[in-house]
C-alpha cells in the first residue's frame, strides 16, 4: 500500500494527460494546442508534487512536444540555448571566481565594519552584504558564506556574562533571519540575482521578441529590492526581535578578526574585483556602448568576462583564477529548468494555446488592475512557499501572457509582478535555499520563521503590488491600462 501512495505522483501526470487528450474538446482549439495543455499539466503535476528531480522534468518538452504536438524539435530545444541561459552561465563563472579567491567574504565584511558594530547596525551590515553579494551570486552560495560569519557574531554575545538570556535569543534568531530575508531580497535587483527574473526576460523574448536588459530590469529591481530591505531591517529590529542591546559586546573586535584571518587583499582578489566591476559597469551602460558596439549584448559581457577569467592566470600559479574543473560545478539543472520554462512559453504560442487560453480569460476583463496585480503577487508568493519559484514563474508566464493579451492589459506588469512575488517567500524552511540554510543553524524553529515569515510575506505583496502598479509602467514606459493588442506581436 506504501508503495502504491509513493508512486502516485510519478502516475498523476501521465494520467492526466491522458484524461485532457481523450475528454478535453473545447472550441477554438486546435488538437495541437489541446496537447500542449496536456504536457504542460503533466509537466505541472510533476514540479509541484517533485515526483523526480524538477529539472529532470523540465526535458519532458523535448519529448513531448515534438511527438505529440508535432512541435518542430529544433525550435523546442533551441530555447535550451537561449541567451539568457548564456547570460547565466557567464555570471556564474563571475561568481565561482569570487567564491574560490574569498572575494564575497572580504565584501561582506568590509560592508559590515564600514556600516558599524551597534545591534541594529550589525544587522543592517548583515541585510546590506548579504543582499549585495546575492544581486550576483546565487542566494544559496551568498546565505552558505554568511551563515559562519553571523554564528561567529552570535558566539561573540552569547560569550558575554552581562548580556541576558532573552537578548541573546532575540538577537540570535533575528540575525538568522535577516541572512535569510536579504538573500532572497537582493536577488531581485539584478537581472541574474535569481532565476525568475531570467525566466521573465526569456519568456517575454520568446513570446514577443522584445529583450529586457540587464539596465532596464535593475532599474526597476534594486529600488524595490532597497525598500524591502529597509523595511525589513526595521521589522526585524523593532518589531519581530527588539532586544534592549544599544551596543554589542565585542562586535568590532569579532569583525576585525575575521578580516585578518583574509589577510590583505591578494593579486588574484584584485583582478577579479576589476573584472566584475568592469562587467557590471558595462551590462548597466550597455546601451551607451551599443552606439560604438551596436551588437554587444549582455550576454556576451557576460561571455566574454568569464571567458577572460579562463585566461589571466593566478600569480605564481600554473592554472588560471578558474579552471574547467571548478566551472563544471555551474548548476546544470536550474539551466535546464530555464529551458524548460522558455520551451514551454514556445510552445504555448505555436500550438495557439496562448490566444485560446487568453480568449477564456477575457471574464476578467474589466476587473481593476490593481486587484489583478495583487491578487497574482498574493497568489504567487504564497504558492512558492511550497513549490519551486523557478518552475512556479515557468509555469505562470505564458498563461499571464495570454491573460494581459486577451484583457488588453500591457503583459509586462502581471508577468514581472509574478515573477518578483516568487522571490519573496519567508515563512517556511522549504520554501527558498536561504531559509533552509539559517533554519540549519538551530536557532530557529518553524513557529519562529511561519509567524515572522507571514508578516514579512505580507510587508512584500504589498510593496510589490505599488511598485508594479505606480512604479514600473514609469520606468519602462509602458501604459498598463491601455495597450493595442494588434501592436504587441512578435516580429
Amino acid at each position: 500500500m506504501n508503495n502504491i501512495l509513493k508512486s502516485m505522483p510519478l502516475f498523476s501526470g501521465p494520467l492526466v494527460f491522458t484524461l485532457i487528450l481523450v475528454f478535453f474538446e473545447p472550441s477554438g482549439l486546435s488538437y495541437q494546442g489541446v496537447v500542449v495543455l496536456a504536457a504542460t499539466c503533466w509537466i505541472a503535476l510533476w514540479w509541484i508534487t517533485e515526483a523526480i528531480p524538477i529539472s529532470v522534468t523540465a526535458l519532458l518538452p523535448i519529448v513531448l512536444f515534438p511527438l505529440a504536438a508535432q512541435l518542430d524539435l529544433k525550435v523546442i530545444s533551441a530555447s535550451y540555448g537561449h541567451k539568457y541561459i548564456f547570460l547565466y552561465m557567464g555570471g556564474f563563472i563571475i561568481a565561482i571566481a569570487i567564491e574560490k579567491w574569498n572575494l564575497h567574504k572580504r565584501i561582506a565584511l568590509t560592508i559590515i565594519s564600514v556600516i558599524g558594530v551597534s545591534v541594529s547596525r550589525i544587522f543592517l551590515g548583515f541585510m546590506l552584504a548579504t543582499a549585495f553579494m546575492s544581486m550576483w551570486i546565487s542566494n544559496t552560495a551568498t546565505s552558505v558564506m554568511m551563515l559562519p560569519i553571523g554564528l561567529a557574531i552570535i558566539t561573540q554575545l552569547k560569550e558575554n556574562s552581562k548580556v541576558n538570556n532573552a537578548d541573546q535569543t532575540a538577537f540570535s534568531k533575528g540575525l538568522m533571519l535577516a541572512i535569510a530575508y536579504s538573500a532572497s531580497i537582493g536577488g531581485m535587483a539584478s537581472l541574474i540575482g535569481t532565476p525568475p527574473n531570467l525566466v521573465l526576460a526569456g519568456v517575454i523574448d520568446e513570446l514577443y521578441g522584445v529583450e529586457i536588459s540587464f539596465a532596464q530590469w535593475f532599474k526597476f529591481g534594486f529600488p524595490v529590492a532597497s525598500f524591502l530591505l529597509i523595511v525589513g531591517w526595521f521589522y526585524l529590529t523593532k518589531l519581530a526581535f527588539p532586544t534592549n542591546l544599544k551596543e554589542f559586546p565585542g562586535g568590532a573586535k569579532e569583525i576585525e578578526r575575521l578580516k585578518n584571518e583574509l589577510g590583505k587583499i591578494t593579486y588574484e582578489e584584485k583582478i577579479i574585483l576589476a573584472i566584475f566591476v568592469l562587467t557590471a559597469v558595462m551590462w548597466i551602460f550597455r546601451a551607451y556602448l551599443q552606439r560604438y558596439i551596436p551588437a554587444l549584448d549582455d550576454s556576451i559581457i557576460a561571455v566574454m568576462a568569464s571567458i577572460l577569467l579562463f585566461i589571466v592566470p593566478a600569480k605564481g600559479e600554473s592554472k588560471k583564477l578558474v579552471t574547467w574543473d571548478e566551472a563544471v560545478k555551474l548548476p546544470w539543472g536550474i539551466i535546464i529548468l530555464f529551458g524548460g520554462g522558455i520551451a514551454i512559453a514556445s510552445a504555448f504560442q505555436i500550438s495557439g494555446l496562448a490566444v485560446w487560453l487568453g480568449e477564456q480569460l477575457s471574464l476578467l476583463n474589466g476587473i481593476s488592475l490593481f486587484l489583478l496585480i495583487f491578487t497574482i503577487v498574493a497568489s504567487v508568493n504564497f504558492l512558492t512557499e511550497i513549490t519551486s519559484n523557478l518552475a512556479t514563474t515557468a509555469m505562470l508566464l505564458p498563461i499571464l501572457g495570454a491573460l494581459a493579451v486577451s484583457i488588453n492589459v500591457h503583459p509586462f506588469v502581471i508577468m514581472a509582478a509574478a515573477a518578483v512575488a516568487a522571490s519573496c517567500a519567508f515563512m517556511l524552511p522549504v520554501a527558498t535555499p536561504p531559509n533552509a540554510v539559517v533554519f540549519g543553524s538551530g536557532y530557529l524553529t518553524i513557529r519562529d520563521m511561519f509567524y515572522r515569515g507571514f508578516w514579512m510575506n505580507i510587508i512584500s505583496i504589498i510593496t510589490i503590488t505599488l511598485a508594479v502598479y505606480f512604479l514600473l509602467p514609469w520606468l519602462w514606459d509602458i501604459q498598463p491600462d491601455l495597450f493595442p493588442v494588434d501592436s504587441f506581436s512578435k516580429e
